[in-house]
């Protein structure tokens, strides 16, 4: 277990080494849901309620796996647990938002394959984090990915009234902005030691 307070773990995950900027885990919903402002705050929740269940999952899981001693079976049980927690947010947001369902498109189902969330299930239990130290892990991490997503699409909706080169526009712009940003968050590498 770690001896770090939570208020470190949370600002270490959400700006030190931001799963998006700095570990460029989750670059897929980055790159294709921050068009809008809207889309991609919702989108920001989605992945952190399903980053808190992860961690949760992952919290337990991997003491179950100590326990039997078949801690090999750890990456393929995270696969499974968050695939099925994608599952219940999917439906939920069927029921309760169809419009939101239809603007995420297919990105939502895409959370399941989102590698910042088996990486935080996977750093976590590395990191030997304890229930609630994972938790903060887990809140930091979601904040600091909908952080990212919102900077960008912040700027993506800007430049959409700038007049650039069109030589500039569309993939070739985003990733020069996914770019300067990932070399801003680098500036917070000196934070806390």
């Amino acid at each position: 277990m770690k001896t770090e307070s939570l208020w470190y773990i949370f600002i270490n995950a959400s700006l030190i080494n931001n799963f998006v900027l700095a570990y460029f885990l989750g670059i897929c919903p980055f790159l294709g849901v921050s068009g809008k402002k809207e889309i991609a705050m919702k989108m920001g929740g989605a992945v952190t309620f399903v980053m808190l269940i992860a961690s949760m999952c992952a919290y337990g899981l991997n003491a179950l796996l100590i326990a039997i001693d078949a801690p090999f079976l750890q990456l393929i049980s995270f696969i499974v647990v968050i695939a099925s927690a994608v599952q219940l947010v999917e439906m939920f947001i069927k029921k309760m938002s169809p419009a939101l369902f239809r603007a995420l498109g297919i990105f939502l189902p895409l959370i399941t394959t989102n590698c910042a969330i088996l990486g935080l299930a996977l750093f976590q239990t590395n990191l030997g984090y304890g229930f609630i130290e994972g938790i903060i892990y887990a809140l930091g991490a979601g904040v600091g990915f909908t952080l990212a997503l919102l900077l960008m699409a912040g700027l993506r909706e800007r430049l959409d009234f700038a007049d650039t080169p069109s030589v500039a526009k569309g993939t070739v712009l985003t990733l020069f902005i996914a770019g300067i940003l990932s070399l801003s968050f680098m500036g917070f590498s000196g934070l806390g030691g």
